[in-house]
């Protein structure tokens, strides 16, 4: 059976650079990789031959001799050969970093190094706190060393032994079909070391879970869903690896009165019909104290007033946002026989006036006998 054209393989033009050709062989890679598809000979089939255009097509001299001459131009046997050159290994090790993940090796081959994971805590504070800020304090769980073993997880008076599976490298090297992997060491799990008689006050670990507090400054007008970093904070690292970092992350309280967006701040107002109709002063609360806002004649139910300055001042912002006052006017109720009659009086004495004390209703009616005419 005829070789397909390895450009075609790749699915790259002749002119591809050396980073199109890269990028589309991680691709088909990972796409085709035999742990991704177990059992599935069609998708080994597919990586092997992805391979093996790499292998030629990442290479200068061979790509150069491909061009010339074809298959013939080049090694028939190259594909059951070693990993190739620089370019090959480079492109595969990355692949090896998304399939199976890991941490950075130490140097000189010692055993495997990570960075600890990441925390994350939910603050939950107030609206008057988001914007003044303040400085508070947290308990968040943490490791520390153990006190018996001294953090060497062995039982006192033992050591911990080089690890017999993997001779100290924290990883080992497993055959998967036609290549060889890396991976962490299922006995010592990366360390390199082997407790045989381990600390019976951590079980080896040689660290003990407790919690620590933490003081932490929350800056005035931070929002919901912000977070503030804590460097160093997290979980510690494997095998002296750096510490991972703590993320308090802000949620905000409702409150009773205002609703915040961004920098701005909304409340609702209610006011009685009387005070809508004739006009008058309305005190209001603001977070910095008591406002005045100023009611004309004939206010309606959806009026919205605005106190300049009177919001809240973001973490990057130069200025308050403002307070939006939301007019809503309230129909009395349970009202008695007299308080009845004189609202009927009331109402003849409007009906009279006709368009001018009601013109959105007078406008309302002439609408809908348009409409049924």
């Amino acid at each position: 059976m005829s070789k397909r054209d390895l450009y075609e393989v790749l699915g790259v033009g002749k002119n591809a650079t050396d980073d199109e050709l890269k990028k589309a062989y991680r691709k088909l890679a990972m796409k085709y990789h035999p742990d991704r598809n177990p059992d599935n000979k069609d998708a080994e089939e597919r990586f092997k031959e992805a391979k093996e255009a790499y292998e030629i097509l990442g290479d200068a001299e061979k790509r150069s001799a491909y061009d010339r001459f074809g298959h013939a131009g080049v090694d028939p046997n190259m594909a059951g050969g070693g990993m190739g050159g620089a370019g090959f290994a480079d492109a595969f090790g990355d692949i090896f970093g998304e399939i199976f993940g890991g941490g950075r090796r130490g140097g000189g081959g010692g055993p495997q190094v990570y960075r600890g994971a990441d925390l994350k805590y939910t603050l939950d504070i107030s609206l008057e706190q988001a914007a003044t800020g303040f400085d508070t304090e947290i308990r968040v769980p943490s490791w520390e060393n153990c006190e018996v073993c001294k953090g060497s997880g062995a039982k006192p008076g033992t050591q911990p032994q080089t690890c017999r599976t993997c001779g100290g490298s924290g990883a080992v090297r497993v055959t998967q079909g036609f290549f060889s992997v890396q991976q962490t060491c299922p006995t010592c799990h990366g360390s390199g070391k082997e407790i045989t008689d381990p600390c019976v006050a951590c079980d080896g670990v040689g660290r003990i879970r407790k919690n620590k507090t933490l003081q932490v400054k929350i800056p005035a007008g931070i929002d919901d869903g912000m977070r503030i970093r804590s460097a160093g904070n997290g979980e510690p690292g494997v095998n002296g690896g750096p510490p991972g970092d703590l993320y308090v992350e802000i949620h905000l309280k409702p409150h009773g009165i205002f609703q915040r967006d961004g920098d701005d701040l909304h409340c609702e107002l209610t006011i009685p019909f009387t005070k809508a109709a004739l006009g008058g002063t309305l005190e209001v609360p603001t977070l910095t104290g008591r406002g005045e806002i100023t009611i004309p004649e004939g206010t309606q139910t959806g009026k919205v007033f605005r106190l300049r300055g009177k919001g809240i001042r973001g973490v990057r912002s130069s200025y308050p946002g403002d307070l939006y006052c939301h007019i809503t006017v309230e129909t009395p109720v349970r009202l008695n026989e007299e308080q009845k009659k004189l609202l009927r009086q009331f109402e003849s004495s409007l009906t009279q006036g006709g368009e001018k004390h009601s013109p959105k209703s007078e406008s309302w009616t002439d609408k809908v006998k348009n409409f049924f005419s």
